[in-house]
C-alpha cells in the first residue's frame, strides 16, 4: 500500500487522494494559459535506469530517430534526457536537436540498482519550464518508491506551468498504477501501460509525444487518426 506523507493510503482513482486538492489543481489548469508554440518543441524524456529497466532501456534507444522524425513533420523537437540509477545518481543532458546525439547519449548509460527518483525528475522538470518552455514530460518506469503526495504536488506544479506529464508503466505494479494516474491527472497529461514484449507500443506512445510537444494537441488529435491503438487512449485522457 503506498501512503501519502499524512500515513493515510493513496485511493485508486485520482479524486481520492483528496478530493478539495485535486479538484483545485485541475480548476487551476482550466483557468492557466496554454504556452505559444514558437519554434521546436520541448521534450524531457525522463527514464527510471534502476537494474529492472535495461531492456526497456535498449528498446528506447532504437526508437529515438522515429521520435525526432515524426515531430519533424509538424514542427520539429528538442529533447533533453534524464535519468535516475544506484544510489542517488541523478543526471540530464543539455537540450538535443536531432536523434544521433540523442542516442549517443543513451548508449553510454549502463542501468544500476537503486530506488525510484521521480521527486528529481520532476524537480528538475519545474527547473527547466522556468527558464524556458517545456512543452510536455515524457517518464518511462515499472514502480514508486517514494511520497507520492509529494509527486502529486510537484505534478499540479507543472501543469499549472502548462508543462503535461505522460507517464507510461511497464508492467502491472497496482501501487505505480495509481501513483503514474494520480500525476498524470495532475499535469493535465496522461497515463498508459505498456508491455515489454511489445517494442511497437512503446514506439507508438513516444512518438505521440513527440507530436504533442513539436505540434501540441491539434497535432496530436490528427496523429491519433491516423495511427488508433493506444494513442487514442492518451488523447482522450487530454480530453
Amino acid at each position: 500500500m503506498v501512503v501519502g506523507r499524512d500515513k493515510t493510503p493513496v485511493g485508486r482513482a485520482s479524486g481520492e487522494i483528496g478530493r478539495s486538492p485535486v479538484e483545485a489543481f485541475l480548476q487551476k489548469l482550466s483557468v492557466a494559459p496554454v504556452p505559444a508554440h514558437l519554434g521546436r518543441g520541448r521534450l524531457l524524456f525522463a527514464l527510471d535506469a534502476t537494474a529492472s529497466r535495461e531492456a526497456t532501456w535498449d528498446q528506447a534507444c532504437h526508437v529515438q530517430a522515429e521520435m525526432f522524425s515524426a515531430a519533424a513533420e509538424v514542427g520539429g523537437l528538442e529533447i533533453q534526457l534524464a535519468y535516475y540509477r544506484g544510489y542517488l545518481d541523478f543526471r540530464a543532458t543539455p537540450w538535443l536537436g536531432d536523434a544521433a546525439a540523442l542516442v549517443r547519449e543513451m548508449t553510454v548509460v549502463d542501468c544500476q540498482a537503486g530506488h525510484t527518483q521521480i521527486a528529481r525528475v520532476l524537480d528538475h522538470a519545474l527547473a527547466e519550464s522556468r527558464k524556458g518552455r517545456v512543452s510536455a514530460v515524457v517518464f518511462v518506469g515499472d514502480c514508486v518508491e517514494e511520497d507520492v503526495a509529494e509527486l502529486c504536488r510537484k505534478a499540479g506544479e507543472l501543469g499549472v506551468r502548462g508543462t503535461r506529464v505522460f507517464m507510461f508503466q511497464e508492467g502491472d505494479d497496482p501501487a505505480a498504477q495509481v501513483a503514474f494516474q494520480q500525476i498524470a491527472t495532475l499535469s493535465g497529461g496522461a497515463w498508459c501501460r505498456f508491455d515489454l514484449g511489445s517494442a511497437g507500443q512503446l514506439r507508438d506512445l513516444l512518438k505521440a509525444v513527440a507530436v504533442y510537444a513539436a505540434g501540441g494537441k491539434k497535432a496530436l488529435l490528427a496523429h491519433s487518426d491516423k495511427v488508433r491503438g493506444d494513442v487514442l487512449h492518451i488523447t482522450r485522457q487530454l480530453g
